[in-house]
């Protein structure tokens, strides 16, 4: 075989070992599951200090329905799952959606609580923490001394199923059957202003 021949063959399968050694392997590892993990890292300390308010459960029977349907969410007051429209059903709603970042948020969710106070139990009044950092989650809800039941929901879950554009607040209110009566895509600007707006939606005045 003549030489040049032989010093092309070489380097051919020089060529070929290289790119076989270099070749991308699968990785063994899966990829980390950053949701599951998204309340395994907050200290009772924490949630005791912003001391909420129990999350809604669901009653004996009660069967979720509605665009929430299927959607579980971590209890900022103790880490447990909630099963949003189960633990909602039977009863209209007000789902708050809100950040620790965002400033209209700060000065709408004072007025949240007092509303939750006003209608007692004739309205389920929820926050839906929607960002991942859960510990800024509670810090601001204890700085702004606002103690009403929430969610994590770092995914936006509830936003997306509701069809809300991406911006904040947005409050969702829901009826008993867990269907949505409305989007309101502003911040309300009193008590009075939420109360109005529930009782034009839902019919229930406080």
């Amino acid at each position: 075989m003549p030489v040049a021949v032989r010093l092309a063959l070489a380097g051919v399968i020089t060529v070929v070992a290289l790119a076989v050694a270099l070749w991308p392997r699968e990785s063994k590892d899966p990829a980390p599951d950053h949701q599951a993990r998204v309340s395994s890292q907050i200290s009772g300390e924490l949630r005791a200090e912003a001391g909420l308010a129990p999350c809604p459960r669901p009653a004996a029977g009660a069967v979720g329905s509605g665009p929430l349907a299927g959607i579980t969410l971590g209890c900022l007051a103790d880490g447990e799952p909630v099963d949003l429209a189960a633990a909602l059903a039977g009863k209209p709603a007000l789902l708050n959606l809100w950040a620790y970042w965002c400033g209209p948020c700060a000065q709408e969710l004072p007025y949240m609580q007092q509303y939750a106070q006003r209608a007692g139990g004739a309205v389920t009044v929820l926050t839906v923490h929607s960002d991942p950092d859960e510990a800024k989650a509670l810090a601001r809800s204890a700085g702004l001394d606002v103690r009403l039941p929430g969610v994590l929901d770092a995914n936006a879950r509830v936003r997306t199923a509701v069809g809300a554009p991406a911006v904040l607040p947005i409050s969702v209110l829901l009826r008993p059957d867990g269907s949505v009566a409305e989007v309101v895509v502003r911040t309300f600007t009193s008590v009075d202003d939420i109360a109005d707006t529930v009782a034009a939606r839902l019919g229930v005045a406080a």
